[in-house]
């Protein structure tokens, strides 16, 4: 009987000790989910943010453009460029000053319903002054601006 009781004290302890060690990794488990970093959600800045606003404007203007219809009206605030808060790592320059400057022109001569140069030109004009600045500045949404010109 004295080798019955000291084998189920032996099988206890095995119990006991395996149930322990199971606690212990789930608590590594549980620290492990805690230590993963958090996740940060991308915010584009003021700038990015009206670069975005300008590209959807100039696609639907261009859509415009090719149904044969006169655009009207700049439903945009282009003046911002010039206040904008800038993406991390960017400055104005004056070589950036000058292509905003030009762009502004440039866009606001495509609703010019007096003008006597054809619509499609000065849309397209206006596209290439984006594609100059962004050759020199940031050269990124080249390829997405070069789709914005009527062929």
């Amino acid at each position: 009987m004295g080798s019955y009781l000291n084998n189920s004290f032996f099988a206890c302890g095995l119990i006991l000790l395996f149930c322990l060690g199971c606690q212990e990794k789930a608590e590594q488990k549980d620290t492990e989910v805690d230590a993963k970093p958090e996740l940060v959600m991308y915010q584009p800045s003021e700038m990015a943010n009206l670069m975005n606003a300008m590209y959807a404007y100039n696609l639907q203007l261009k859509q415009q453009i090719i149904d044969g219809e006169v655009p009207a009206s700049m439903p945009l605030d282009l003046m911002k460029l010039h206040s904008a808060e800038m993406s991390n790592g960017h400055q104005r320059t004056a070589v950036w000053n000058n292509f905003v400057n030009v762009f502004i022109e440039s866009q606001q001569s495509v609703v010019d319903t007096l003008s006597n140069i054809q619509l499609k030109e000065r849309y397209n004009a206006a596209i290439n002054n984006c594609l100059a600045c962004h050759k020199t500045e940031c050269t990124g949404p080249i390829p997405k601006i070069k789709k914005l010109l009527i062929q």
